[in-house]
């Protein structure tokens, strides 16, 4: 049995369809792959498959060899490799297969993307306008701030463009902004949780307050105070030496101080 008759023999249309990620309905309709397909248009039975929209037909081989660009012997190499079927000649190494897109498929992923890049940017501009608001006349605007007041009525209107032109515009928009939307992608990345020098600044001096707050107002540094009052010039280690041997003393003092007063 050679791969072609191996192939066509194990595997339907709507089997092969399923294994590369194509949703088929329990009617044996789906969306086709071969064009910018919304509602499905593509009929699938065991043996064959039709599209109503676009023409494309044909069988399980055809099917493979359309979705992957590949020649019929390529398309049902692939799919007994897939499948693991063995046939009578030598089965080839293995292969990666990369699906071909369409056009209307390409368009739509570059749309979203597009979309998705100045949806982020939108809601960023718009919590920056929130939270860097001067709190008074005087106060000087932050440089965020002042980029959410001038930019985020121009980043609304072309998300609504992208919702409402025609695709024909929103395609030549896309072509000639790639660089600037790569460019702002990274941008909202590094910005979206990054503090700036002076937010980090604030954070820090309001730690080290706070530290020093605690430890003044502890009950720990009491204590401290009222055990260090009962030594006199004993170095660190001594005194601790000291307060660990006898911590009830209330006066502590060398030999010569001792000898002397008594």
């Amino acid at each position: 049995m050679n791969v072609f008759e191996a192939v066509k023999q194990s595997v339907t249309v709507r089997e092969a369809a399923e294994m590369y990620g194509i949703e088929v309905k329990r009617n044996g309709m789906a969306c086709c792959p071969f064009h910018d397909d919304k509602n499905p248009s593509m009929k699938l039975n065991e043996e064959y498959f039709y599209c109503f929209g676009c023409g494309a037909t044909g069988d399980v081989i055809d099917f493979a060899a359309r979705l992957y660009n590949l020649s019929p012997k390529e398309a049902a190499e692939k799919l007994a490799q897939d499948f693991g079927l063995t046939y009578d000649s030598q089965a080839p190494p293995k292969r990666r297969y990369v699906r071909q897109k369409t056009e209307a498929q390409k368009f739509k992923e570059d749309r979203d993307h597009s979309w998705r890049v100045l949806a982020d940017y939108y809601h960023l501009l718009q919590k920056w306008e929130t939270d860097y608001s001067p709190k008074t006349p005087e106060e000087n605007p932050h440089p965020r701030f002042m980029e959410a007041v001038q930019r985020k009525e121009y980043v609304g209107y072309l998300l609504d463009f992208f919702l409402e032109d025609s695709p024909e515009e929103q395609k030549l928009w896309i072509a000639e902004h790639q660089s600037e939307i790569a460019d702002l992608e990274r941008r909202v990345k590094i910005m979206a949780d990054k503090p700036t020098n002076r937010e980090r600044l604030q954070e820090i001096t309001a730690g080290i307050e706070q530290g020093i707050k605690e430890l003044f107002e502890s009950e720990k540094y009491m204590r401290y105070l009222s055990v260090m009052s009962k030594f006199h010039r004993y170095s660190v280690n001594n005194t601790m030496l000291i307060y660990m041997q006898r911590p009830d003393a209330t006066l502590v003092a060398g030999f010569n101080k001792w000898k002397n007063q008594f």
